[in-house]
């Protein structure tokens, strides 16, 4: 059974940080690429970021370039989400996948149709 558990989210203030993780398992985790979607109050989920297989490809949508680093750590099938500068734009439930290969923000697929329960993001002053 795939299992995807999401936590690190809290309340911050406009530029400061988090590390969000994702426990994973129920699947052989270096076989697929992971990827963190998010969701603001409102508005249509959409891609973050996607790290290849190996870790060594990692892609980022223009929003969040040069504020966010997607890591993964093979040997212990996480994944992980540093957050730098944050905005009150980032504010939303972020979800971790796995998608076959990290073609980029915009292209990610579910590839194990799997959600997590999500960790709630929430900057504000």
């Amino acid at each position: 059974q795939v299992q995807l558990v999401e936590s690190g989210g809290g309340l911050v203030q406009p530029g400061g940080s988090l590390r969000l993780s994702c426990a994973t398992s129920g699947f052989t985790f270096d076989d697929y690429a992971m990827a963190w979607f998010r969701q603001a109050p409102g508005k249509k989920r959409e891609g973050v970021s996607c790290i290849s297989r190996s870790g060594t490809n990692t892609d980022y949508a223009d929003s969040v370039k040069g504020r966010f680093t997607i890591t993964r750590d093979n040997a212990r099938h996480m994944v992980y989400l540093q957050m730098n500068s944050l905005k009150p734009e980032d504010t939303g439930v972020y979800y971790c996948v796995a998608d076959f290969y990290c073609t980029g923000p915009d292209t990610i697929i579910n590839a194990l149709d799997a959600w997590g329960q999500g960790t709630l993001v929430t900057v504000s002053s």
